[in-house]
């Protein structure tokens, strides 16, 4: 399970072409979510009009190396998720974000670059596997003793709102990858197979269709926000007062 290609496996399903044209699909569903996303919330032109009014009140303006340094710094706080101050939020978050990038980076490179199990270098796999591991580890402790709703307002961890959409379906699809992965490898029932194959390309379908209604297009404008923020504090241009401490972080 751990060293086999599962995408060359299922050319016995659907052929390769299909696959990597739904991947392609999903890709574009993704970009029009996110674009339909901020069309419809008016985030670009709540960007665009903060960035000049940031410029209107800067007391000094920044030069490309300063703001190189905050774009940097920004980077960096977000590859720590630095914006959360409790530690088990904070670990819960990271296994998530890495265990997404490692999911979705080796089923590129499955899907695209290797057309044979025979072919594909056995660190691929066990990347892919480890990363849905990683997202099921990191969000089924955020979903059902982090959440906000069951560890502050004492409400059931099955009571379920829209902002849990995205989580819920990540959590989903990384599952049934793994069911449609092991079912594959360990009893070769074609029947079973297609099954859970099925359920894993459902659960991701609705993962990548739903941007509009879910919190993934947060991804792409937390470190926007994160970066404005930074340089409204370094031009003296902020109204918010700061923090004590000169943190930033949420729980």
């Amino acid at each position: 399970m751990f060293t086999s290609n599962p995408f060359a496996a299922a050319a016995e399903l659907v052929s390769p072409l299909a696959i990597r044209a739904y991947v392609i699909l999903m890709a574009i569903a993704v970009a029009a979510g996110t674009l339909f996303d901020i069309y419809h919330k008016g985030s670009g032109k709540y960007f665009a009009l903060r960035r000049e009014r940031t410029k209107a009140a800067a007391r000094s303006q920044l030069s490309s190396s300063q703001k190189f340094s905050l774009a940097v710094k920004t980077v960096a706080e977000a590859a720590v998720s630095g914006e959360f101050c409790k530690t088990p939020r904070r670990i819960s978050h990271l296994l998530m974000m890495y265990g997404f990038l490692l999911y979705v980076i080796t089923t590129l490179v499955m899907v695209f670059g290797y057309a044979t199990a025979a072919d594909t270098p056995a660190a691929l796999p066990l990347l892919w596997n480890l990363g849905a591991l990683m997202i099921l580890a990191g969000g089924v402790w955020f979903f059902f003793f982090l959440r906000v709703n069951v560890a502050y307002e004492g409400h059931s961890p099955f009571r379920l709102v829209r902002a849990d959409l995205f989580v819920g379906l990540l959590l989903l699809s990384a599952a049934f990858a793994l069911l449609w992965h092991f079912v594959q490898t360990t009893f070769g029932s074609r029947a079973a197979s297609l099954l859970f194959f099925s359920l894993y390309i459902f659960f991701t379908t609705l993962l990548f269709v739903t941007v509009p209604w879910s919190k993934f297009a947060h991804m792409f404008y937390k470190p926007a926000v994160a970066y404005q923020r930074r340089i409204e504090e370094a031009s003296g241009a902020s109204d918010l007062p700061t923090p004590a401490g000169g943190l930033h972080c949420r729980n």
